[in-house]
């Protein structure tokens, strides 16, 4: 699946979400789902790619999360390479970035994936939401993220081992720093303080702390070793604890059970101190609103019939957290190849985007029990990515 082990390129993509960010009369929750129709795989598990120029970003109405309303189409290019955090909405609903990390071309006969370098940005307050500039970043922009304050964004760059630093100023978004990384970087998130950033750094195994004060930007060497292929990185709302998605596969599913890593942010110096068995290829990663509970996609092999590992349908791992210890409770059966989840708002429902099926699963929460309510929500295109705001 991934085009380049090197560069860790695999499933997952683009775009994020939000609640009360369109400005549509009511401050209803909103999804924001990216459809890649540029990758697809034959039976053998072998990538099959398709010309650019049907992508889509889609805006969704979850004010009745059992049954949402698409409200907004954008022709907006983006892609399943890279974990699906590659897309934020700032703070106050009114801008969103998306990171274009692969394109498409034809050399020859042939359609290769080559990294691009593109950070989109898209007035939400306008009606309806537009594209309003294109910001160059560095080699194949992934994960990202936008600062508590709204102000700054960090965006891992995973073909140039780099992290580009951009400041917000409503749509005025520029490119002011670029951080050295000693390898590839899949994602970087902020802490709730805005004080610190973890660097999710996908070949090394590690998670590496940043600092962060004022607009300076700081990789300080301190490192975290994870479990394998680290993919991206989740935070609870009160700061205390980090997790993980540790793929395992390079990005993929390859039979194997694979963890996630449970990161004490409290502790001076922050440390890992446990790691969760989950099941084979954790993709996408969701925290809920409260922090209570977190949902790890399992990707289970679902896009390569003839492995071994093969399963139609993927699962999400519930993960309940309380206070430092974290514990897997639950699996629940979705559909193909799960890439992005999300909790709504209000944390009363998760949403899991289905690659194979287009569509999504929708679940209830009660407590910390996760139910399937047995209802999917059908998209017009393969479900990259998927996020709530903050």
């Amino acid at each position: 699946m991934p085009f380049s082990r090197a560069v860790g390129l695999s499933l997952g993509a683009a775009i994020f979400i939000c609640s009360s960010i369109l400005n549509l009369a009511s401050a209803k929750p909103f999804m924001i789902v990216g459809n890649d129709e540029k990758v697809w795989w034959d039976d053998d598990g072998k990538t099959i790619l398709s010309a650019p120029g049907k992508d889509t970003v889609l805006i969704v109405d979850l004010a009745n999360p059992e049954s949402p309303k698409i409200v907004a189409t954008l022709p907006l290019k983006n892609s399943i390479v890279g974990p699906p955090v590659n897309v934020d909405i700032d703070p106050t609903g009114s801008v969103a970035l998306v990171a274009d990390s692969v394109d498409v071309t034809r050399e020859g006969d042939a359609l290769k994936q080559v990294p691009d370098d593109k950070v989109y940005v898209i007035d939400l307050k306008a009606s309806p939401p537009k594209l309003a500039a294109t910001v160059t970043v560095g080699k194949q922009p992934s994960g990202l993220s936008i600062s508590p304050s709204g102000k700054m964004a960090l965006v891992a760059n995973r073909g140039g081992n780099s992290i580009s630093v951009l400041s917000i100023n409503g749509t005025d978004v520029q490119l002011t720093d670029t951080v050295t990384m000693p390898d590839s970087v899949a994602h970087v998130v902020f802490t709730p303080d805005g004080k610190r950033a973890l660097a999710v750094r996908f070949p090394a195994h590690k998670v590496s702390v940043l600092d962060v004060a004022g607009d300076k930007v700081t990789y300080n060497k301190l490192e975290l070793p994870v479990g394998q292929w680290p993919y991206n990185v989740v935070v609870t709302p009160n700061g205390k604890l980090a997790l993980t998605n540790d793929n395992g596969g390079a990005g993929s599913s390859d039979g194997n059970v694979d963890t996630v890593s449970v990161i004490d942010l409290e502790a001076n110096p922050p440390r890992v101190i446990d790691k969760v068995v989950v099941g084979d290829g954790p993709e996408g990663m969701a925290m809920s609103p409260k922090g209570d509970l977190a949902v790890s996609a399992i990707l289970s092999g679902s896009n390569n019939k003839k492995a071994f590992f093969y399963h139609k349908n993927g699962s999400l791992s519930i993960l309940k957290i309380d206070g430092k210890k974290v514990t897997k409770t639950q699996d629940i059966e979705v559909g193909g190849l799960p890439e992005a989840v999300l909790f709504t708002p209000d944390g009363k429902y998760i949403l899991a985007g289905n690659y194979m099926t287009e569509d999504f699963s929708i679940l209830k929460v009660n407590g910390s029990k996760v139910t399937d309510t047995g209802k999917r929500f059908k998209v017009p295109g393969h479900p990259a990515s998927a996020r709530m705001g903050h």
